[in-house]
C-alpha cells in the first residue's frame, strides 16, 4: 500500500543538501557576519555649519555632547569638505571625489555632463551598501539630496532614494531645504507621508532624533547586529527656525554683534590649540570681497534685529546638541557607547545667503534667477519677534556667516577655507582609547571629506569592493579617492594621508599640495582665466591672507597644470557658474511634468519641483470644478507655505449671511511673506471657479479669479520663483505649511467640507525671461554656430 504524501513524517523526506532529516538536519543559508566585535557607526552630518559653531572649535554656544566626543575622541581642526551640500554628501558616502560621483553641484539642475549626473551611478556604491552586505543593520535619517529634483515625486523611478542606495530604513526630506515647523514632504522607505495637521509643537530635528532613536531601539529589540546609523541633519541650513524654549536660552547673547564674536572666538581658538599661535585674523570681508558692514555703525533698533537671527541660529546648535545628547545617552544605557564610531562633521562651511542685511523671506533672497530687477524684494517687513518661528522664513546677515568660519574668510560656495574648512570629531574609545584629552587628541594633518568612507571602512574591518573585485548590478564597483587617516588617528605624528586634493564648485577652483594652495575668488560671468589662481602657503598662513602668486609664478603655473590634470580625470569639465543659459537645461523627459493635469481630491500633495513645472515663470490656469452647498466651507487648492504661494477657498458667510447665498470664493496670494487677497461671491450649486495666473513684463504676475459672471484680481505682484512655492499643490486641503496664518489658525488644515470634483492645472506659455526659454535659447543658438 502506498503511504499519501499527507501521512508522511519529516524522515521520508530530502533535507534541503540533498539528504534526508535522519541523517541531518536542514541547512539554511549562514547569514553574513560582522567581523566580531564589529562596532556600530553612526555619521552625524550638518549642513550649513562653520568651523568655529561648536563648543571644542571655539563657539560659545553650550555643547556637552560634542564636547564629550572631543574629550573622548580626536578632533580634527584642518578636515577640508566641498563648497556646497550634495557634492559633500556624495562623498562622505561614496570615497568618491564628488565629479566622479557625478556630483558637481547641488541636486536641483541638471545640465546632462557626467560630473553633473546629479544621482549616484549604478557602479558606485555607497558605505551603506559596503556595511550593509557585511551584516549591518543600515538605517538613513535625514536630509538626503542626493536625488536628482526631477525625481523626488512619487511618480519617479526611485533607484536614487536611500532604500535602493544600501538602507534597510529612510525617514526625512529628499530635498536640499525644509521648514523646522512645517516640512514640505517627509518620506518613510519609499512613500511620502501625509500628515492631515502637522502636530502641534513639531519641530524638524527632534523628529530627525526619534527616528534615529527608534531605529537603534527597535534594531536592539530583536538583533545584537552592529548598525550603521547616517543621521544627515537639516540643521542649520536656511531658512533658519528654532523651538522658543532654545531661542530664549541665548536671547541677548549677541547684542556686541559679529566683530565682537569673531574676535572672541578666535582668542578661545588659540587658547584650545585649535589654530596655531601666529594666526592672522583676517579682516572682515564679504563674499567675493565686499565690505562686511562694521557693527558699531548700525543703529540700535537695527542691531537688535541682526541679533535675534544669530540668537535663533545659535539655538539651532544648541538644539543638534541636544539630539546627539540623546543619541548617546541611549548608546550609554544599551552598554554600547564605547564600540561605536561616532563621526560629526558639516558638508561645507557658513552661508551668505541671508546678504548684507538677512532675511525674513528666504525664498525671495535664495532667488538665483538671471535678469532680476534692481528692485526685486529680498525681505519682508515682518515683526522681529516671528524671527525663528513658523510665520518667518529667515537667513542671518552674512556677518554671523563671516563669525560663524572663523578664523576664515569668504563663505560656502567658495573654495576658500571659509567654503570648505570645517570641524570633525571622531570617538570610538574601544577601539582607539580616548586620546587623553580634548587637546590630546587634536589632529593637525589635512584630510579630506573622501577620506571618510575609507576611514570608516578600515576601522571596522571591511574592505571596499573595488579593492576585492565587486560588482553592483553587474558591474565592476568604481574605485574610490579616498585613504584612510586610521594611522593618523593612531598616532599624532604621523604625516597626512592625503598629501594633494582639487576642488572645484561654479568655476572656483582650487589645489592642496603639501601645505600649498591655490585658489580662484571667481566672479560669476567672467572668464576661467588663470589670472585668477591665488598662492598661499597655508601650513604658515592657514587663514589664506598672504597671496604669494607673484613671487612664485613658477610654482602657480605648475600647480595649476596639475589642477587641469585632475580636473580631466575627475569630470570636472565643463566649468559651470550657470552664468551659460545653457546651464539651466533640462532632459527631454522632463517636458512630462508640465503637461497639463487633473486632480480629484485624496490626490497626495505634489511633490515641489513637479508642482513647479505647472506654475513656474509662466502664465497658467487653474480650473475648479466644485459643489457649493449651504454651510460649505474650506480649501479648494494650496500651494505653497508662508515662504510664498496661492491659496483658493470657499467661505460660507455662515457667520454673517444665510447658507450658500452668503458665499464667496476667495483667492490669496502670499508674495514670499505679503499677503494679497481677493474674493468674489458665489451662489449655491455645481461652479466653476477658475484662477488665471498672467506672468507680466520684469518677473511681475497678475491674478484673477472668476466665477461665473463675477471676478477679482491681484494686480501687479511679484512671481513665485526659484524655490517659492516650496510646498506643492494640495487639492482641497491645505496640509503642511499654511499660505494664509489667520486661516491656519483659525481652520488648521481646513479640509472642504463640500463636493469637490476636480482640480485642473493647465500651464500656459513660458515667460521670454524664465530660465528654460533662455536655456532653449543658447542651445538652439549654439547648434547654429557648430
Amino acid at each position: 500500500m502506498t503511504v499519501p504524501p499527507y501521512a508522511r513524517g519529516y524522515e521520508d523526506f530530502p533535507g534541503r543538501v540533498g539528504r534526508t532529516v535522519a541523517e541531518s538536519t536542514p541547512a539554511w543559508p549562514e547569514p553574513v557576519r560582522p567581523p566580531a566585535g564589529a562596532p556600530n557607526v553612526i555619521v552625524v552630518l550638518l549642513d550649513d555649519m562653520g568651523y568655529s559653531d561648536i563648543g571644542p572649535f571655539g563657539s560659545e554656544v553650550p555643547t556637552p555632547a560634542l564636547q564629550r566626543l572631543a574629550d573622548e575622541g580626536f578632533s580634527f581642526t584642518n578636515y577640508h569638505t566641498t563648497p556646497v551640500c550634495s557634492p559633500a554628501r556624495a562623498a562622505v558616502l561614496t570615497g568618491l571625489n564628488p565629479h566622479r560621483a557625478g556630483f558637481a553641484t547641488v541636486a536641483n539642475s541638471d545640465p546632462g555632463f557626467p560630473g553633473m549626473r546629479l544621482e549616484l551611478a549604478e557602479d558606485v556604491t555607497t558605505l551603506a551598501e559596503v556595511l550593509h552586505g557585511q551584516g549591518y543593520a543600515t538605517a538613513a535619517v535625514g536630509k538626503w539630496h542626493l536625488t536628482r529634483d526631477s525625481l523626488n515625486h512619487e511618480g519617479a523611478d526611485k533607484a536614487a532614494w536611500p532604500v535602493q542606495r544600501g538602507f534597510d530604513h529612510y525617514y526625512g526630506s529628499l530635498e536640499g531645504l525644509n521648514s523646522f515647523f512645517h516640512p514640505n514632504q517627509i518620506v518613510r522607505d519609499n512613500t511620502v507621508i501625509q500628515h492631515e495637521q502637522t502636530p502641534e509643537g513639531y519641530y524638524l530635528t527632534d523628529d530627525y532624533t526619534d527616528e534615529a532613536v527608534n531605529f537603534i531601539k527597535g534594531t536592539r529589540a530583536s538583533s545584537d547586529r552592529p548598525f550603521f546609523l547616517y543621521f544627515a541633519h537639516t540643521a542649520m541650513h536656511g531658512p533658519l527656525g528654532a523651538k522658543t524654549e532654545d531661542i530664549d536660552r541665548h536671547r541677548g547673547r549677541y547684542a556686541d554683534g559679529w566683530d565682537a564674536l569673531r574676535r572672541a572666538r578666535y582668542a578661545r581658538q588659540l587658547e584650545l590649540g585649535i589654530i596655531p599661535e601666529g594666526t592672522d585674523l583676517p579682516e572682515a570681508v564679504g563674499r567675493l570681497g565686499r565690505e562686511v558692514t562694521d557693527w558699531e555703525s548700525l543703529d540700535a533698533e537695527t542691531r537688535d534685529l541682526y541679533a535675534k537671527y544669530q540668537e535663533v541660529y545659535a539655538a539651532m546648535v544648541d538644539s543638534v546638541d541636544q539630539s546627539l545628547g540623546r543619541i548617546i545617552d541611549l548608546l550609554d544605557t544599551l552598554g554600547e557607547k564605547d564600540n561605536t564610531i561616532i563621526v560629526f562633521t558639516s558638508d561645507n562651511g557658513g552661508s551668505a545667503e541671508g546678504g548684507p542685511e538677512g532675511t525674513r523671506s528666504y525664498f525671495s533672497r535664495f532667488a538665483h534667477v538671471p535678469g532680476l530687477p534692481a528692485d526685486w524684494t529680498a525681505d519682508v517687513d515682518r515683526d522681529p519677534s516671528l524671527i525663528g518661528g513658523p510665520r518667518s522664513m529667515a537667513h542671518y546677515p552674512e556677518g554671523w556667516g563671516m563669525a560663524s568660519n572663523t578664523p576664515f574668510r569668504f563663505y560656502k560656495g567658495q573654495t576658500f577655507a571659509g567654503g570648505v574648512r570645517v570641524p570633525l570629531l571622531l570617538s570610538w574609545p574601544a577601539g582607539l582609547g580616548t586620546g587623553g584629552s580634548a587637546r590630546e587628541g587634536l589632529r593637525h594633518q589635512y584630510q579630506y571629506v573622501t577620506d571618510l568612507t575609507p576611514t570608516i571602512l578600515d576601522l571596522v574591518g571591511v574592505p571596499h569592493p573595488s579593492t576585492t573585485g565587486g560588482t553592483r548590478h553587474g558591474r565592476p564597483v568604481k574605485d574610490i579617492d579616498g585613504v584612510s587617516f586610521a594611522p593618523v588617528l593612531r598616532d599624532a605624528a604621523h604625516p597626512s594621508t592625503r598629501p594633494e586634493q582639487y576642488a572645484e564648485f561654479g568655476g572656483n577652483r582650487g589645489l592642496y599640495r603639501d601645505g600649498w594652495k591655490i585658489l580662484t575668488n571667481h566672479r560669476f560671468g567672467t572668464p576661467f582665466d588663470d589670472a585668477e589662481w591665488q598662492l598661499f602657503n597655508v601650513t604658515e598662513d592657514p587663514t589664506e591672507i598672504h597671496d604669494l602668486a607673484a613671487e612664485y609664478p613658477e610654482l602657480v603655473r605648475d600647480m595649476a597644470a596639475r589642477w587641469e590634470r585632475l580636473a580631466w580625470e575627475n569630470t570636472v569639465f565643463p566649468l559651470n557658474d550657470h552664468s551659460d543659459a545653457r546651464a539651466g537645461l533640462r532632459r527631454a523627459s522632463d517636458v512630462e511634468l508640465e503637461q497639463p493635469v487633473t486632480l480629484w481630491p485624496g490626490t497626495p500633495k505634489l511633490e515641489r519641483y513637479r508642482s513647479s513645472r505647472l506654475t513656474q515663470l509662466r502664465s497658467f490656469d487653474v480650473v475648479i470644478d466644485v459643489e457649493i452647498g449651504e454651510g460649505d466651507a474650506g480649501v479648494l487648492v494650496s500651494h505653497g507655505d508662508q515662504g510664498g504661494g496661492y491659496v483658493v477657498w470657499v467661505d460660507s458667510g455662515a457667520d454673517g449671511a444665510d447658507g450658500a447665498d452668503g458665499a464667496t470664493v476667495h483667492l490669496a496670494v502670499n508674495e514670499y511673506g505679503d499677503l494679497h487677497e481677493v474674493a468674489v461671491p458665489v451662489g449655491p450649486g455645481r461652479q466653476i471657479v477658475r484662477v488665471h495666473s498672467a506672468a507680466l513684463p520684469q518677473f511681475r504676475t497678475t491674478w484673477t479669479v472668476t466665477v461665473g459672471e463675477a471676478s477679482a484680481q491681484i494686480e501687479d505682484v511679484w512671481a513665485l520663483l526659484g524655490m517659492a512655492p516650496f510646498s506643492g499643490i494640495d487639492v482641497g486641503v491645505n496640509r503642511g505649511g499654511p499660505v494664509h496664518w489667520d486661516n491656519y489658525v483659525a481652520h488648521g488644515s481646513w479640509r472642504y467640507t463640500g463636493d469637490l470634483h476636480t482640480v485642473r492645472y493647465e500651464p500656459g506659455e513660458r515667460a521670454p525671461y524664465s530660465p528654460d526659454v533662455l536655456a532653449e535659447l543658447a542651445r538652439d543658438a549654439a547648434e547654429v554656430f557648430d
